[in-house]
């Protein structure tokens, strides 16, 4: 009686730095950002650490184009658009990326985009903003402004509130309930169902400082 054959094993996809990217990003996304290395991804792309260098030759160069990878899926808004709308479109975008990239986010969030890649995104950001106001000055406090909103949303949104309670010894209801009344009857506000409302109450009170600056001027 014949044996049956064996199936071919699958070819394995060529190394590139796309592949690698994206192994990173599987990666991160599974095991977190801890658990990014060279020799982790090696194993996970099942090629020596070594193979990863011919592409990317530190570290840090990966995580560059992991920064680029994530900012590069923002969806600019139509450039027939008002000023106005293209940069709240741009808000919305952003952190829609940081949700979609919720565990590189940190890194996203705290890189300088000190590359040509980076530097170009900036501009293109900057003048978006400055479209807006007319005026080199508030477009860069604007720029800077709205950078802090929309880290700091989207790191609380994907590392903070999202992850729970950071306390070796977190308090329970019953303690907030006796000690802090306000934080009681507040904390339906700031259950995950409530983040697009909260989000978008930040957006408009900056989108109108911004319309009141150009109006001023």
């Amino acid at each position: 009686m014949a044996r049956p054959r064996r199936s071919a094993a699958r070819p394995r996809a060529p190394l590139s730095r796309e592949r690698i990217v994206e192994g990173a990003l599987a990666r991160a996304d599974r095991e977190g950002l801890d658990a990014l290395s060279m020799r982790n991804l090696g194993r996970e792309l099942r090629c020596e650490a070594m193979s990863l260098y011919h592409f990317f030759p530190s570290k840090q160069h990966l995580v560059d184009a992991l920064v680029e990878h994530a900012l590069g899926s923002i969806e600019f808004p139509d450039p027939g658009l008002p000023a106005i709308e293209r940069l709240r479109g741009i808000f919305l975008a952003y952190r829609a990326m940081a949700h979609r990239y919720g565990r590189i986010f940190p890194l996203v969030a705290v890189h300088r985009l000190n590359t040509p890649w980076g530097v170009r995104l900036i501009e293109r950001v900057l003048q978006a903003v400055r479209d807006v106001v007319g005026d080199d000055e508030l477009a860069a406090r604007y720029f800077r402004a709205g950078g802090y909103y929309l880290m700091g949303t989207g790191l609380d949104e994907t590392s903070g509130y999202a992850k729970g309670p950071s306390a070796a010894e977190p308090v329970d209801d019953e303690f907030i309930a006796r000690e802090c009344p306000l934080l009681a009857r507040s904390a339906r506000y700031f259950q995950r169902s409530e983040w697009d409302r909260t989000f978008e109450l930040g957006l408009e009170a900056m989108i109108s400082a911004i319309e009141r600056s150009a109006r001023a001027r």
